[in-house]
């Protein structure tokens, strides 16, 4: 007999990975329109919570305008004899999961980030209200999870009321993040990995050490430590670290060989503390890019939730769609807010030392992490708003990339003393996960491309003025 018969649309995994696009969504929750949304797991005594309650603070899913963006706040309550404050991360993060079970339910990212789209077909089937949505919650909780023994769900989309709860959730999540600071990666000898988003990428593994969280943000090494105990068969799983085969990219046999088993062999080799050649791969649900600007042999970062272009002229949306999908794509590296924080952040490819743009917002947010003598050498959307202002003000900062364009300039000149011309073999000179050419006043954006020539010619800017 199903447990979800009294649920007017389909529950199961068959709905893992759909997708809600906006003209046949009912009703958009939470996502990039809206300032103040927040998912939160807290861990309650069990006379403070009663079981299988759902609780909706403002208007349900029925009252609010076809087509309309909301902001949203769920809030889960549970209890359990040997439940305690370490699994709260645990519990936060199977919203996600859940939630994509409901047919025609769309919920993406987490934490702060959450973004959640009803399609109209399941409105009009009757999942008018949260107390659906809640009752699968509860359900799934107390059948996946034994070890939660009453569980309380509150929907919350009256503004006044998230306004109040939205500084309290990032207090819990900085808490919490601030307790799995300060393990080190060769500290241990296990890892963890987390496939909760293998639906929307089915060759990406999210691999989890104390020195990188989880893309999302959402699961730390503690995290992945007690969701694999509670849990052995469910998507979050030990990785044993196995031989150190890099230790400067952060290259370890183990999670080679986990991951090829994971994503059917689509994926043989990771390295975490870099973005080039074998980057760590991304789902869809990554707080920020790290993204290689060429023009200043630099990188920028953007986050989730900045609404503007970045330095490159390119949003959010398609520097993330460089990189999404499990794909391993030079230059691009999805990644957490927290692992901008870690001392392994993009470690080997000068770390700090190479970031040259990032928004402001973030640099606040991550600021106490930044070397002292590199923070205000780092421009944001106030600084630059374009290459050619980027390039000026890392000058008159004297950034240390600077010191890198010093050391090319001597070869450059050599061979641009005359032009050099390579024949024969075709010669890759360019790969890009997104190109933008422009060409008749269109906008033509080639896809993961790599270009081939038969002929190379190299001119420095001073003979072409001179020509």
């Amino acid at each position: 007999m199903s447990m979800f018969k009294d649920i007017p649309v389909d529950v199961g995994v068959i709905y893992e990975g759909e997708r809600i696009r906006r003209n046949d969504m009912q009703v958009e929750l939470g996502g990039p329109t809206m300032k103040e949304k927040f998912e939160l797991a807290k861990v309650r005594t069990p006379d403070e919570i009663e079981d299988g309650k759902v609780i909706i603070i403002g208007p349900d899913i029925k009252d609010l305008k076809e087509g309309g963006a909301y902001p949203l706040g769920i809030l889960v309550e549970a209890a359990g004899k040997t439940l305690d404050q370490g699994l709260e991360g645990v519990i936060e993060r199977r919203i996600h999961g859940y939630m994509n079970y409901i047919e025609g339910f769309m919920h993406l990212n987490q934490r702060y980030d959450i973004w959640i789209r009803l399609g109209k077909k399941s409105f009009q089937k009757g999942l008018n209200s949260f107390e659906y949505i809640g009752k699968v919650l509860y359900r799934l909780f107390k059948s996946e999870l034994p070890i939660i023994e009453k569980v309380q769900i509150t929907f919350i989309t009256d503004p006044a009321k998230i306004k109040e709860m939205y500084p309290v959730a990032l207090q819990e999540y900085e808490a919490r993040d601030a307790k799995a600071r300060g393990l080190k990666d060769e500290e241990v000898d296990k890892f963890y990995g987390c496939v909760l988003c293998q639906s929307f990428a089915p060759s990406h593994v999210c691999v989890i050490t104390p020195q990188r969280y989880s893309n999302c943000g959402a699961i730390s090494w503690f995290d992945g430590r007690a969701s694999a105990s509670i849990d052995p068969k469910g998507p979050v799983f030990e990785i044993e670290r196995g031989e150190v085969l890099n230790a400067e990219k952060g290259e370890f046999a183990g999670v080679n060989e986990a991951v090829k088993k994971r994503t059917l062999g689509e994926v043989n080799q990771v390295w975490f503390y870099t973005a080039f050649d074998h980057p760590h791969t991304s789902c869809g649900c990554f707080e920020a890019v790290a993204f290689y600007i060429p023009e200043v042999d630099g990188f920028g970062v953007v986050n989730r939730s900045f609404k503007g272009t970045t330095v490159n002229g390119l949003p959010f949306s398609t520097l993330a769609d460089s990189t999404a999908g499990g794909r391993q794509i030079d230059g691009f590296h999805g990644m957490s807010i927290e692992y901008m924080r870690s001392k392994k952040f993009l470690s080997a490819d000068g770390g700090w030392n190479r970031v040259v743009w990032l928004p402001k917002e973030v640099k606040e947010r991550v600021k106490d992490f930044i070397p002292a003598d590199i923070v205000d050498k780092i421009a944001t959307e106030e600084n630059a708003q374009n290459i050619d202002a980027l390039k000026a003000f890392l000058k008159e900062k004297n950034h240390p990339v600077v010191a890198r364009w010093t050391a090319e300039a001597p070869a450059a000149e050599e061979a641009g003393a005359e032009a050099k011309e390579e024949e024969g073999a075709m010669v890759p000179v360019a790969t890009a996960a997104t190109l933008p050419i422009m060409a008749g006043g269109f906008k033509i954006i080639l896809k993961d491309a790599k270009i081939y020539a038969k002929k190379v010619i190299v001119r420095s800017m001073k003979d072409e003025k001179k020509s």
